[in-house]
């Protein structure tokens, strides 16, 4: 006989791992026990050495082969027990057994809210099953995790299903390690789980016989099919729904969300549905229909395809005009192609963001439909989402006619994540529910770092702990200048803190010193007596690239090509068109854009008109622009402004700081070509509604528009000045807008990789980092990236982070860490 200790560490608690590692052991002819801890899971098994017995060997081969769905093995670790009375106890035992969790220091993680499994589905679907139609069925293959737990170890008593004790039917499914549902702890039937009702915005509950229906459910789809707007409390947190292919249901959601431009996500019954809208790959139904469950960015489906409706436009533009009639007056001629859908639910998109059912609720309320739901987070617009009745009742009672509410208890806020598939691979634009909090392993030389915080940046926060070689990222936050989400982002904090009990020895923060992240850390430092790391903002995004693809700490150094809005740059000014010769611990800036005024300071990111101007301005002078282009549409409205105040503060340095951003260039553009908007009412507003345009256009068109080169004190300076002589002759003569808009992403393109290509060659680089919120435009980095792989460069594009400022956390994380490392831990 032979007995051994194994520790395995991972995403092994919660996932039925006990279970499989039973019924694993027991098929292998093994004794012992396994139980949970704060470390993961410790198995103790005996067996027999003879040459035909599976042994432990055997046993760990299937245990890696038949790994739970949604369980991670990030190491097992065997040690032999030598003891003989150790190894005899084991042997006396002659079975396998599941022990009761041990409290013990925590180093295991937590798993993401997973989407219901489909033995759940058929359950629910089953008029002879006890679940059937039972809204919180789920199993330890499915269901809330992140959303409900309180502690670790994730046990029944930690989470929020504390308050519904199991019946004797669930309790046997419970204690049955054969069972989908042994430990499974959300489990709950309809004798002793939660409930749903409906619930008016008075307060007055509404009774689904009342209204023709079996259950309040069945009323609520009843109710979405007449035209009305439901709050539904979900997983982790309330979305607003409301029927997508009614126009009136649609714009009245908008007008009391106070969301107006800002395109709405859709949830659909199954596949079939979505490809009557969308063009679906292999690869999208597989992460449509994943445990994740993301909201997925989809082309619309074209003329070609599987598209509803009809119409007479041309394969060109088919995939384009749905919506463009109501957000580009170019287009308004044109017949637009999806008509089932309302044209509000996404104006101005060549795309479209959908997603599956991921709870039983959802499968339930959409079974009858044949068409999508609009589902967008309960809140107004900016606001965090509502997560408990209470706050929902005041929140969202003037926006909702009806509410579906439940009494199992939101715990932690989850937004649903969001996901786009771009040079070939799915790249996360929001990691929420179904991603987050899983631990991502940091990459080689980083396995003794200690315990580290990183705080994020302001917009679409996420903050990051560093710990035992693994950084934790938090779910999307929002952006921190709204006060309620600054609040809800330090309880998440200290809940994280809490949970995986994380005592940070130094913080990091990004150098924008009234970041509310940035104050946070600075105050927590203070008070924790611990080293502050101040990380500037572009090479936080060039980190996080690297660290996203597990580059080395002692790999050297790579060019990074980083483009956003805008980031405080370590000389005082604004950056947000980088070159960055760079690694973990340091970086130079070797170029950039060329600086632009913003005049009117943040009025200049909120309405593109400033920015047309300050580059023209820079790009010759206003004046000649006028006088060449005299009576040119975008010349026509420019002059309609208060250019005098512009000017004013363009020379006199007032409020019109100088920026290089590549976000401010794509909303000039989108500003000479009417599109995205006078005000925009979301970050990136104008420049998607560029790419949208753009999109139905780059096969059309073959040079870009030119940008010039030189060299400053900073590096080579790129300039875009020569591309508006072109652009605005062009739309002199009549050329369709999105060639235009086509014109300058493939100008933009060309000019990035050629710049991209020398400074590699100068430096002896063989590596580039793409990263940074403007690489979102899936034109923009396709076409950087195939330019650069086509010269023999390895690109490095962010996958499991986003390349937003989601994604900046990570970033500060392994710069701080690298530093930390290094003996230097900075201030």
């Amino acid at each position: 006989m032979t007995a051994e200790s194994i520790r395995v560490r991972g995403l092994v608690q919660g996932v039925g791992f006990r279970p499989t590692v039973w019924r694993l052991a027991r098929a292998c002819g093994l004794c012992g026990d396994v139980r949970n801890d704060g470390e993961g899971v410790l198995i103790r098994v005996c067996g027999n050495v003879a040459e035909d017995a599976p042994g432990v060997s055997g046993f760990l081969k299937r245990l890696h082969e038949e790994c739970p769905p949604l369980a991670r093995i990030d190491s097992i670790e065997r040690t032999p027990i030598a003891d003989a009375q150790g190894v005899a106890d084991l042997a006396r035992r002659q079975d396998f057994v599941i022990l009761e969790s041990a409290a013990t220091a925590v180093h295991t993680g937590i798993v993401a809210d997973a989407a219901t499994c489909a033995a759940c589905v058929a359950e629910i679907r089953d008029p002879a099953d006890r679940r059937h139609r039972y809204p919180f069925t789920n199993c330890t293959h499915c269901g809330p995790r992140l959303s409900i737990v309180a502690g670790i170890p994730y046990d029944r008593a930690r989470t929020s299903m504390a308050a519904f004790p199991m019946c004797p039917d669930c309790t046997a499914e419970y204690k049955d390690p054969a069972d989908r549902r042994f430990h499974a702890q959300p489990n709950a039937c309809p004798v002793c789980g939660p409930k749903v009702w409906l619930q008016d915005a008075a307060g007055c509950v509404l009774e689904p016989t009342a209204l023709g229906a079996e259950d309040a459910i069945a009323a609520a789809s009843r109710l979405l099919a007449e035209g009305r707007i439901l709050a539904i409390k979900g997983i982790g947190g309330f979305h607003l729904a409301c029927d997508a292919t009614n126009p009136d249901a649609v714009a009245e959601l908008r007008r009391r969300k106070r969301r107006y431009a800002k395109p709405l996500a859709l949830m659909a019954r199954d596949l079939d549905v979505i490809r009557g809208y969308c063009r679906v790959t292999a690869r999208d139904a597989a992460l449509l229909s994943g445990p994740a469950a993301p909201i997925l960015l989809l082309d619309r489906a074209g003329s070609g395809g599987a598209g509803r409706g009809g119409g007479g436009t041309s394969a060109d533009d088919a995939m384009a005009l749905d919506g463009f009639r109501c957000a580009l007056p170019i287009l308004r001629d044109c017949d637009a192609v999806f008509r089932p859908l309302a044209p509000d639910v996404a104006p101005g998109q060549t795309t479209l963001g959908v997603m599956l059912p991921y709870s039983p609720i959802h499968h339930l309320l959409l079974a009858d439909w044949d068409r999508p739901l609009v589902m967008t987070s309960g809140n107004l617009s900016e606001e965090p989402q509502c997560i408990d009745n209470a706050d929902a009742l005041g929140r969202l009672a003037q926006l909702a006619d009806v509410l579906l509410l439940h009494d199992r208890a939101i715990l932690n806020r989850v937004d649903d994540s969001v996901v786009r598939v771009m040079a070939g691979q799915p790249r996360l634009l929001r990691r929420a529910r179904g991603y987050a909090p899983t631990p991502l392993p940091l990459p080689p030389g980083f396995e003794d770092v200690p315990p580290l915080l990183a705080l994020g940046g302001e917009l679409k926060n996420t903050f990051c702990l560093v710990r035992d070689g693994q950084a934790i990222l938090s779910q999307h936050l929002g952006d921190l200048e709204d006060a309620k989400t600054a609040r809800e982002y330090e309880r998440t904090l200290a809940l994280y803190l809490d949970l995986f009990q994380v005592v940070p020895e130094a913080l990091a923060v990004d150098l924008h010193q009234d970041y509310r992240s940035s104050l946070i850390g600075r105050d927590r430092a203070a008070r924790d007596g611990v080293p502050l790391i101040g990380v500037q903002h572009h090479h936080a995004h060039l980190a996080s690239t690297l660290a996203d693809n597990s580059w080395p700490l002692d790999a050297g150094p790579v060019l990074g090509i980083l483009l956003d809005g805008l980031g405080y740059g370590s000389d005082g000014t604004l950056w947000g068109g980088e070159f960055l010769l760079g690694d973990y611990l340091d970086f130079e800036r070797i170029a950039h854009l060329k600086p632009v005024a913003m005049p009117g300071g943040t009025r200049a990111i909120l309405e593109p008109w400033r920015n047309l101007y300050a580059h023209l301005e820079s790009a010759g002078g206003w004046a000649a622009w006028r006088a060449r282009f005299a009576g040119l549409e975008p010349i026509e409205r420019l002059d309609a402004k208060p250019l005098g105040i512009l000017s004013t503060l363009i020379a006199r340095g007032l409020n019109a700081p100088l920026s290089s951003s590549a976000g401010r260039l794509f909303d000039a553009v989108a500003a000479a070509l009417g599109v995205g908007g006078e005000v925009l009412t979301y970050e990136g507003q104008a420049a998607i509604a560029l790419e949208s345009l753009a999109a139905v256009a780059m096969d059309r068109v073959g040079d870009g528009y030119p940008f010039a080169r030189s060299t400053g004190s900073t590096g080579e300076v790129l300039d875009p000045a020569p591309l508006w002589d072109h652009l605005l002759a062009d739309i002199s003569r009549g050329r369709p807008p999105e060639e235009i808009a086509a014109a300058f992403h493939v100008g933009l393109a060309t000019a990035l990789g050629g710049l991209a290509r020398e400074l590699a060659s100068r430096h002896g680089l063989s590596t580039v980092a793409l990263s940074g919120g403007v690489f979102q435009n899936r034109l923009l980095l396709e076409s950087v990236t195939s330019g650069l792989e086509a010269v023999g460069l390895r690109v490095l594009l962010q996958r499991q982070v986003p390349a937003n400022d989601g994604g900046l956390s990570l970033g500060q994380a392994a710069v701080a860490a690298a530093w930390v490392l290094a003996g230097d831990p900075g201030t």
